[in-house]
């Protein structure tokens, strides 16, 4: 006899991993129950800190994600870990290559690993990752890092949804002006620059202070330089103080860990100090309902268009009879 989602909640939350894994397929395979989940588990949520690490494939994100948790395990703190890999292109699930590599801390009872596949989804990030951050964050762990696919510089989704974002580059990797563009470089709460026993590290972190001494960030009451969804108006822009450290690491040896989980305590205690934390918070959840929003809006609206009625709009911006905004405008009357 299968059990319902609140003994599945009740158990999660009582450490049961099973029980955590079948919530976490029902949220990320959007059903019912997932909803339900959802429902139960927000009052608990808003415990965990959220650490996002991001950059270009080859850095060794995995690595060092493992010798963090590694490093925080030891002070005795619990950690979910939500590796979003790339998809099959066959199966369209989780290709699973950070599960393997982190298998020196995937036999530990304070630590979870869920892999994710990004399905398509554009900045580096599935579509529900949130939603299972939350879990994770509901069910009691201490640190929730989100490992993205390592698509490149579009990868700014991360900021959204991370309390500090640490940005991975390492040296080796050609051009390094190329790999450090505005884009990428400014979610970076902290930099680790891997693999830095490698030639031409102290180049990499010349070209990187370069760059982030080539202006002064600023903020609208929000993230770094990200702003996060459009300014209402009611939003105030100001110098954010927050100075991006650089920590060179070699994870493979657990060198220089110590020093980036520091960097990020540090910017933690900013966030709280300045009283950024609950300003962004409050930003996160406006930029997420309001992408709730219009995905619900617009799947609503599809299911009032019939295959018929979209064919003859189609037909007619063809023959140029109505232009795209006219088309739009007469699809919304049929809500």
């Amino acid at each position: 006899m299968s059990m319902s989602v609140t003994e599945l909640v009740e158990k999660a939350r009582a450490g049961h991993r099973r029980s955590l894994a079948r919530l976490i397929s029902y949220v990320e395979n959007q059903t019912p129950e997932g909803a339900e989940v959802l429902h139960l588990l927000y009052p608990h949520t808003g415990h965990a800190y959220t650490v996002g690490v991001t950059g270009a494939p080859g850095t060794g994100k995995s690595c060092l994600v493992s010798s963090l948790t590694l490093h925080w395990r030891q002070q005795g703190y619990t950690v979910g870990i939500i590796a979003v890999d790339p998809s099959s292109p066959f199966t369209g699930g989780a290709v699973l290559g950070d599960r393997f590599r982190m298998r020196e801390i995937s036999g530990d009872d304070g630590v979870f690993i869920r892999s994710m596949a990004s399905r398509g989804q554009l900045g580096g990030l599935a579509r529900t990752t949130f939603d299972v951050m939350r879990i994770m964050d509901a069910v009691g762990f201490d640190f929730v890092v989100v490992e993205t696919v390592g698509a490149g510089q579009n990868e700014v989704a991360i900021a959204k949804v991370a309390n500090t974002t640490v940005l991975v580059e390492a040296p080796g990797l050609g051009d390094d002006i190329q790999a450090i563009k505005a884009g990428i470089l400014e979610i970076a709460d902290v930099i680790a620059v891997n693999k830095a026993d490698r030639p031409g590290v102290k180049n990499t972190v010349r070209a990187l202070k370069a760059m982030l001494e080539l202006g002064h960030r600023k903020r609208v009451i929000s993230h770094h330089g990200m702003i996060m969804s459009q300014d209402d108006g009611a939003g105030t822009i100001v110098d954010d103080m927050w100075m991006v450290p650089i920590v060179e690491t070699i994870a493979t040896e657990h060198k220089g860990i110590d020093a980036l989980a520091e960097a990020i305590a540090s910017h933690r205690a900013y966030l709280e100090e300045s009283g950024t934390q609950l300003q962004l918070e409050r930003m996160r959840l406006r930029e997420e309902l309001m992408d709730r929003l219009q995905t619900t809006m617009l799947k609503d609206l599809l299911q009032n268009i019939d295959s018929k009625t979209l064919d003859d709009v189609l037909d007619q911006m063809v023959s140029r009879q109505l232009d795209p905004e006219s088309a739009v405008m007469q699809l919304l009357e049929y809500r």
